[in-house]
């Protein structure tokens, strides 16, 4: 038989994160290429979770998301941020943020419409700008200079340029997986005013808003001046609250535009868990220092993780928030992320992901190996000694 495959989805085979997970498990490797915490989140919240599916709430809950959740989500972006949604058509609850970008994507894009990202970029972007038969304009994150963070910025003459007649859409992620940037406020004034004057749609992608480290702050793109009429914002509770197989996320957004993922999202995923939906409502309104408690610990690990990389011999990228830090493999004597990655859980019996594959330019992050420090500490400090064993000595 003939590939059946449409063609525009044949350069999409297995995710990068699906076979680093599987190579880690052949060579019984500790496992920091896909980014899942090894903790669970706070038990106000399994409990919750617990008690509603024993009390019988098992069957659909309202297509949109039960109001209960959609409230509480339009309550915490007043409090957090002073943006007033409501929460009966402004927001909607959606089977983790990536459905709710992939039904964003498909619902606002027209074959042929461009679509600008930046990459390195999460996988799933490609594939549904794919599907929508849209044309992905990826602008460049570059890290600076290693002594002062490594920190990766974009140009505005690049981004600027990347804007044509038939761009349709910005898509914004911040904090930035793999990356770790958190735009700034000059930054992202910057793509506001691009897409104020170029009438474009932003969906921004905020699902670390929460996980921001050293004083960095999460400024949502839609509290800019003319912004919030244009930008769907999508959010989830996987990574605020370390249960990231709950799958319950949230797009946020003037009415037309959450029609349009509604209009969408519903003759595919259609609802998410309503048992979860209820003990996340909860927890978004009542766990706020258990959500600190969380940044801080990960602010250490990722202290713990970058040094025992450095250690080890790799260039280190200090990430301002997420689940990740970039690192340089040429100081180890190695060009090719993807041949590094695919040899590391063998020869050093640790996973990491390849940034190379999150990249349409791949000569940009030809060089960058991502690892997640969403670990516990004997995980970190077991996949240290591995690194520092394999490579410790050479690179002295």
């Amino acid at each position: 038989m003939d590939e059946p495959l449409v063609a525009r989805m044949r350069p999409f085979g297995e995710t990068i994160f699906a076979e680093m997970s599987r190579l880690a498990v052949e060579h019984d490797a500790v496992n920091l290429g896909q980014g899942f915490p090894d903790t669970d989140g706070p038990r106000s919240l399994l409990d919750g979770a617990a008690r509603r599916i024993r009390d019988g709430v098992n069957q659909y809950p309202p297509g949109p998301g039960r109001p209960e959740l959609r409230a509480a989500v339009a309550e915490d972006r007043r409090l957090r941020y002073g943006l007033e949604y409501d929460p009966g058509s402004e927001v909607y609850i959606t089977v983790g943020a990536t459905a709710g970008i992939a039904s964003a994507v498909l619902g606002l894009i027209e074959p042929g419409d461009e679509v600008v990202l930046f990459e390195p970029m999460y996988d799933s972007y490609a594939a549904v700008i794919a599907l929508a038969g849209g044309v992905r304009r990826p602008v460049p994150l570059r890290p600076g200079p290693e002594a002062d963070g490594g920190r990766f910025a974009f140009d505005p003459d690049e981004l600027r340029a990347a804007i044509g007649p038939r761009t349709r859409m910005i898509l914004v992620n911040s904090p930035h997986n793999p990356t770790g940037t958190v735009f700034t406020a000059a930054e992202l004034e910057v793509i506001a005013g691009l897409c104020r004057d170029h009438g474009l749609i932003a969906v921004t992608d905020e699902v670390y808003e929460h996980l921001t480290f050293d004083g960095a702050a999460h400024v949502p793109l839609a509290t800019l001046p003319g912004m919030r009429e244009r930008t769907l914002a999508v959010s989830s509770v996987g990574k605020t609250f370390s249960v990231t197989a709950w799958k319950t996320g949230w797009v946020m957004g003037p009415a037309p535009l959450v029609r349009a993922v509604q209009t969408v999202n519903q003759f595919l995923t259609f609802t998410a868990n309503g048992a979860l939906q209820l003990a996340i409502a909860d927890a978004v309104r009542d766990e706020h220092a258990w959500i600190s408690a969380q940044r801080d610990s990960l602010a250490v690990r990722r202290d713990r993780l970058s040094q025992g990389l450095r250690a080890a011999g790799f260039g280190v990228l200090r990430p301002q928030g997420t689940y990740f830090v970039m690192t340089d493999i040429r100081p180890l004597g190695f060009t090719d992320g993807i041949e590094f990655a695919r040899a590391l859980p063998r020869t050093a019996g640790v996973a990491a992901v390849p940034a190379q594959v999150l990249y349409d330019t791949t000569a940009e992050g030809r060089h960058l190996v991502r690892f997640a420090f969403c670990k516990r500490d004997d995980v970190l400090d077991r996949a240290i000694d591995r690194l520092t064993t394999a490579f410790g000595t050479a690179s002295r």
